[in-house]
C-alpha cells in the first residue's frame, strides 16, 4: 500500500511539473511566438537574408517599401526614400526604429493560430501615419545638415512628419558616407536623440513659475544684459531693460528666467520637468524614446539659473518636447504619439491614448497666450502666412556651436498639429527653423 501511495505522489508531482511546463510554454509561445516565427532561419519568409513579403505605405497610400521574393523595393523617388528611411527601415535592420525592424510580425502576416502561413505569399500592408510629401519638404531643408523635424496631431497622436538627418538611401546596399558618419545616418534623432534645449525649456520654467509663484501680472525684472555672481555671469544677448513675465519669454531674457528659476527653486523646477514628461521615455508603438536628463542644484544659484534657462546639463528628447507643446495646445492633456495608422473611427473621433494631464487648463491657457505673444512680438506673424501659430524659439549653446530650435503648434480645428524642429549648428532658432516648420505644416494641410 505504501508503494502505491508513494508512486501516486510521484505521478502527481510529475503531472504538476508537466502542467507547469505547459503553462510556461504557452505563455512564452503567446509572448514570443512572433519573434520565433520571424527568425532569420525561416526560409519561408526570407530570401537571401531579407524579408520577402509585406508592404509599407504612408498615410495617403504612397508605397514606401515593398518586400518581395526578388528583393526589397522602395519608392522611385530618391528624396522620399531618404526622408522616410528612419520610419521605414533598411534591409539589414541597421535603423532600429524602422517598420521592417519594429513591426516585422505585422509585415509578414504572423498570427497566433497560423504562424507565418500565407497562401498569397504577399504578407500584410502596414500603413504609417507619416505624410511622405511633408517628410520630403523637411528633408529638402535638412539634407545637408544634421537635424530633425517632427509634427503630430495633438488630438489623435498621429505623427505626420518624422525626419532625421544625416540620412541615406536604403535602395543601395551600403550608405554613401564615410565610416565615421555611418552610425549617424542610422540614428533617429527625433526618437532616440537628446539635445540641449536652449530657450525652448523656458516653457517649462514658465509653467513652474505660474504654478509656484501665483499671480505674475506685476512681476518685473530690470535686465542690464548680464547678472554677475562673483566670477560667474548670467548673460543675455542684449540689455532688455524692464521686462514683465510675458515679455521676458517673448524676448527670451536669460537674466529674467534665471531670476525666476531661483525664485521657483530647484525642487519645484525638477518636479515640473518630470511632470511634463521630459525625464521619461515615450512609448511610440513599442519604440521607447530616449529619456531626457536634467540637474537642478540646490546649492548653486548660477547652475540652477542656467538649468532653468535651458542650458547647463539639460538634455531633452525632441519627441518628448513635441508632446509637451502638444499638451499646451490640448488644454494640458498629453496624447501618446503613434506611427501606425488606425482605421478605428472611435480613435479619430475621441482622440488618441492619453499620457495624462501634464498641466492644468489654466496653466496651459496662460502658456498659449505667451506663445502667441512670442510670435507677434518677436518672430513676426506675417512670416507664417495663414497659419495661426504659437511658438517658442531656442538657440542652444553647445561648446562653440549654436543649435537652433523651434517648437509650437497651430490653432486649427481641422489640423490640430504640434511641431518640433532642431538644427545642429543652425544658429538663431526662429530664423532657421521657423521657415522649416511653416513649409512642412503647409505641406501637410495641402496634402491631407
Amino acid at each position: 500500500m505504501r508503494k502505491v501511495e508513494k508512486r501516486a505522489k510521484m505521478c502527481l508531482a510529475l503531472a504538476a511539473v508537466l502542467f507547469l511546463g505547459i503553462v510556461v510554454y504557452t505563455w512564452r509561445f503567446v509572448t514570443h511566438g512572433e519573434e520565433w516565427a520571424s527568425f532569420y532561419g525561416n526560409l519561408q519568409i526570407y530570401t537571401d537574408g531579407k524579408i520577402n513579403r509585406g508592404t509599407v505605405y504612408d498615410r495617403n497610400n504612397v508605397m514606401l517599401m515593398d518586400c518581395t521574393p526578388d528583393g526589397i523595393l522602395y519608392s522611385d523617388d530618391a528624396e522620399i526614400r531618404k526622408a522616410t528611411v528612419h520610419a521605414v527601415g533598411d534591409p539589414k535592420g541597421n535603423v532600429s526604429t524602422g517598420a521592417i525592424n519594429m513591426w516585422k510580425g505585422e509585415l509578414i502576416g504572423y498570427d497566433l493560430l497560423n504562424g507565418t502561413y500565407d497562401t498569397t505569399m504577399e504578407g500584410k500592408k502596414i500603413r504609417l501615419t507619416i505624410d511622405s510629401e511633408a517628410c520630403r519638404t523637411a528633408y529638402e531643408y535638412l539634407s545637408w545638415r544634421t537635424g530633425t523635424v517632427g509634427v503630430f496631431n495633438y488630438k489623435t497622436g498621429e505623427i505626420l512628419c518624422m525626419v532625421s538627418t544625416p540620412t541615406f538611401d536604403p535602395a543601395y546596399e551600403e550608405p554613401d558616407v564615410t565610416d565615421e558618419d555611418e552610425a549617424a545616418v542610422y540614428f533617429n534623432n527625433f526618437l532616440l536623440g537628446t539635445m540641449t534645449p536652449g530657450s525652448t525649456f523656458k516653457l517649462v520654467t514658465a509653467a513652474a513659475a505660474i504654478n509656484e509663484l501665483g499671480d505674475l501680472s506685476d512681476w518685473e525684472y530690470d535686465c542690464e544684459g548680464h547678472e554677475d555672481f562673483g566670477p560667474d555671469r548670467i548673460a543675455c544677448t542684449k540689455a532688455h531693460g524692464t521686462v514683465g513675465f510675458e515679455d521676458a519669454l517673448a524676448v527670451s531674457c536669460n537674466c529674467a528666467f534665471g531670476e525666476l528659476s531661483r525664485e521657483i527653486g530647484a525642487t519645484a523646477l525638477a518636479s515640473q520637468t518630470q511632470g511634463v514628461g521630459l525625464t521619461s521615455s515615450v512609448d511610440v508603438d513599442g519604440i521607447l524614446t530616449a529619456a531626457g536628463s536634467f540637474t537642478f542644484p540646490e546649492d548653486n544659484d548660477v547652475m540652477l539659473s542656467w538649468a532653468g534657462i535651458g542650458q547647463a546639463k539639460d538634455l531633452v528628447n525632441p519627441c518628448s518636447m513635441m508632446v509637451y507643446v502638444g499638451a499646451i495646445a490640448n488644454g494640458g492633456e498629453a496624447i501618446r504619439p503613434t506611427l501606425i495608422s488606425s482605421s478605428n473611427i472611435l480613435k479619430k473621433l475621441g482622440g488618441g491614448k492619453s499620457l495624462g494631464r501634464y498641466l492644468s487648463e489654466e496653466t496651459a491657457f496662460k502658456l498659449r497666450q505667451m506663445m502667441k505673444n512670442n510670435v507677434e512680438v518677436t518672430y513676426g506673424a506675417y512670416n507664417y502666412g495663414d497659419l495661426d501659430i504659437y511658438a517658442k524659439s531656442g538657440t542652444a549653446e553647445v561648446g562653440d556651436r549654436e543649435d537652433g530650435w523651434f517648437v509650437g503648434f497651430i490653432d486649427n480645428e481641422a489640423y490640430p498639429l504640434a511641431f518640433v524642429v532642431w538644427v545642429r549648428g543652425g544658429g538663431t532658432g526662429y530664423e532657421v527653423c521657423g521657415p522649416i516648420a511653416r513649409d512642412v505644416l503647409n505641406t501637410i494641410i495641402a496634402n491631407n
